[in-house]
């Protein structure tokens, strides 16, 4: 008697048709999940996106890119359009929202059935060739007991990548939002530069006329020629500023090639007329920051495995195996087949590991995400709260510079010209008030630019996204230089 053994693993049909359950749309679908990213991008920041998944989808957005970029002046809402709509990190993070769906696609599949169909005795000539088939089919209890933990499990992952797509999305416009200003900014430095030269070149050019008439000395003609150099230096570390700000501007919206032709404003826009108090903004922060979605989707995620791990805590492994065994023999030469059915039960007996370590990870992992969860709220509140100060205070100092110190330095400018027409003030003196105008001109812009960019992270603060600063360093001011004198 040739006794059967399994070879592989089944479930009996009848348990097949029992496991089997519908599989959600939003599961299967082309573009699954990305239509819940789009409306809460749109809602947010009122810019669309796309998921491109062929070639014909890339040439569709590559051509609006081209119609907005090439050879055109691009406002910051144009950046950011492009950016959403051309970056290739962000298509990745929507690949990943896919990823995602087709595992918990995958989740609530049960698994395939295998047959395993064995001929034993080959080459018995006196049985026709065989002696015995055995077929046996193998079903994973387990996994269907712990397919709606499992399911569970995989949907908030894969909602939770929806949410880090919207704030990848987010992020993303955010830091392309700032790339402009800084860019737009850094032109603008570059103007108030170039026009401090031009008053410096003739500051020195004086200096050396009178210097060959002996009206004026050394010390002086090297003090006016050391600021027009320290100044020469700084326009060019500016124009590289501007050069390497408008690059980054490029990078994030995934230009190359003839798209790269494209320009910027020469200046940021002018301030507003005022800004209004913004109220419950601690609120507005907890209820929209798709960061805190995450985190509390991250903590139904842990909920759900610590749900798994005590389905599974003592049972990690239970199959049923069912088969049969037919086996032919030759009496008095007649060919009998004995069939014998054949039924067995596998599982792990837990002697060693009682899954007491499990679930002591599953909790700790759980409470883990709770802390996370509580501590991104309470910085969300503070961001909320910084932003808020930021955005209040940046365009207070702004006003300052715009409404008080330059409206003085222009005074001072004025009188000096009377003065000079009149013989009062020397030559010297006058363009010493220009170039001190035109170092409050540029602190007024630096001052202009850290209030855009405080409007930015205002609105990040929000929504999420944000980066957390107020911009890339200190804002460039003029060289320090006196006049030459007599």
């Amino acid at each position: 008697m040739i006794l059967t053994r399994p070879l592989l693993a089944l479930g009996l049909p009848m348990t097949l048709a029992a496991c089997a359950t519908a599989v959600p749309d939003a599961y299967t679908d082309q573009k699954a999940g990305f239509s819940i990213v789009s409306t809460q991008t749109a809602a947010a920041i009122g810019k669309r996106t796309a998921f491109a998944q062929t070639q014909a989808e890339n040439a569709e957005l590559k051509k609006q890119v081209h119609a907005m970029v090439h050879q055109r002046t691009i406002s910051a809402d144009t950046a950011v359009q492009v950016a959403l709509l051309n970056n290739k990190g962000l298509q990745a993070s929507y690949a990943n929202v896919g990823l995602s769906a087709a595992e918990a696609w995958q989740e609530s599949t049960p698994e395939n059935p295998i047959v395993a169909i064995g001929v034993l005795g080959i080459g018995a000539a006196e049985l026709g060739a065989y002696r015995a088939i055995e077929g046996l089919f193998r079903a994973n209890i387990l996994d269907a007991q712990t397919r709606k933990q499992r399911v569970l499990l995989a949907d908030a992952n894969f909602r939770a990548a929806q949410m880090n797509a919207v704030n990848d999305t987010l992020a993303l416009a955010n830091q392309t939002r700032m790339a402009w200003i800084n860019a737009v900014a850094a032109f603008e430095t570059v103007t108030y530069l170039k026009r401090a030269k031009a008053t410096s070149d003739a500051g020195s050019e004086l200096a050396a006329r009178l210097g060959e008439t002996g009206a004026l000395n050394k010390a002086g003609q090297a003090r006016e020629q050391a600021f027009n150099a320290e100044l020469a230096g700084q326009l060019a570390q500016a124009r590289l500023n501007a050069t390497q700000a408008k690059e980054d501007l490029t990078r994030l919206m995934g230009l190359w090639g003839t798209e790269v032709n494209y320009y910027v404003p020469d200046a940021l826009p002018a301030l507003p007329r005022s800004v209004g108090p913004i109220t419950n903004l601690e609120a507005k922060a907890l209820r929209n920051r798709f960061d805190l979605r995450v985190a509390k989707l991250g903590l139904e995620a842990q909920a759900a495995a610590f749900g798994l791990t005590d389905q599974t805590r003592l049972v990690t492994d239970l199959e049923l195996i069912a088969g049969f065994e037919a086996e032919r023999e030759r009496e008095d030469g007649n060919l009998e087949t004995e069939t014998t059915p054949q039924i067995e039960l596998e599982f792990a007996i837990p002697i060693y590991d009682t899954g007491k370590a499990r679930m002591r990870k599953a909790e700790l992992m759980y409470l883990q995400a709770a802390n996370v969860l509580a501590e991104r709220a309470v910085n969300v509140r503070s961001e909320a709260r910084s932003a808020e100060t930021a955005y209040h205070a940046s365009y207070k100092i702004a006003r300052h510079y715009r409404d008080v110190l330059v409206p003085l330095r222009k005074t001072i400018e004025e009188e000096g010209l009377l003065s000079y027409n009149g013989m009062i003030t020397n030559t010297f003196e006058l363009l010493t008030d220009v170039r001190e105008k035109l170092g409050s001109s540029l602190e007024a812009a630096n001052a202009k630019r850290d209030f855009y960019l405080a409007q930015a992270n205002l609105t990040a603060a929000i929504y999420g996204g944000g980066a957390g600063g107020m911009g890339d360093g200190e804002g460039v001011s003029l060289a320090a230089g006196g006049g030459a004198g007599h």
